[in-house]
């Protein structure tokens, strides 16, 4: 995996061939974080990382400054490998086994940004009860937003405080935050350009 921008911009991170993954490919992280730029200034970002896998997503928030992240996973063997990667980088991540839908129906601390790569195959149910858990026990704050990777056969757009969605091959992020009375407002044209900039360097 690679780190595309940031304190460690180009650095790349070799995990273990062993683990029970299936990463967020550059190409895909990249939009999502051209289209993150666009709401957030990451410095000082509280964030969570849910089904962190490799840790790839919390790596690349960290290196853009977001402080503290919390890593979440249920694999032995993602968890040492988020933490040493972590020390070795001195990131201010702090990697927790658990269960997920354990860790939301316990945790109390709120956050700016919570991304979740649940996998694919968890049935429809169990996708809407991470939001449920989210916004239910006001994990996430009143300007905060909420990311969820799914494959294209999920659907998420009827659930509360669903804003837009973006697709990149056969993966969906889905994107919730609270209505605001004064929001800027979502400027497709220029996502969809910086979206073909982020297809455009890939292929270079």
């Amino acid at each position: 995996m690679r780190i595309i921008s940031g304190k460690y911009k180009g650095r790349r991170i070799v995990a273990p061939k062993n683990l029970p993954v299936r990463p967020t490919t550059d190409m895909a992280k990249e939009a999502l974080f051209n289209i993150l730029n666009n709401y957030f200034n990451f410095s000082n970002l509280k964030v969570l990382d849910l089904f962190s896998g490799t840790g790839n997503i919390s790596y690349e928030f960290a290196s853009r400054g977001a402080s503290p992240i919390v890593s979440v996973d249920g694999d032995f063997g993602c968890v040492n490998f988020i933490k040493k990667t972590a020390q070795e980088f001195d990131m201010d991540i702090t990697a927790i086994k658990s269960d997920v839908f354990k860790f939301l129906e316990k945790n109390k601390t709120s956050y700016d940004i919570i991304f979740a790569d649940p996998p694919y195959g968890l049935e429809q149910k169990d996708f809407e009860k991470i939001l449920d858990l989210i916004f239910e026990n006001n994990l996430l704050d009143t300007d905060g937003m909420l990311i969820l990777e799914h494959s294209k056969f999920t659907k998420l757009e009827h659930k509360e405080n669903f804003s837009f969605s973006k697709g990149y091959g056969g993966s969906v992020f889905s994107f919730f935050e609270f209505e605001q009375e004064e929001n800027d407002e979502y400027d497709e044209e220029e996502i969809e350009e910086e979206i073909e900039d982020s297809y455009e360097t890939e292929e270079e």
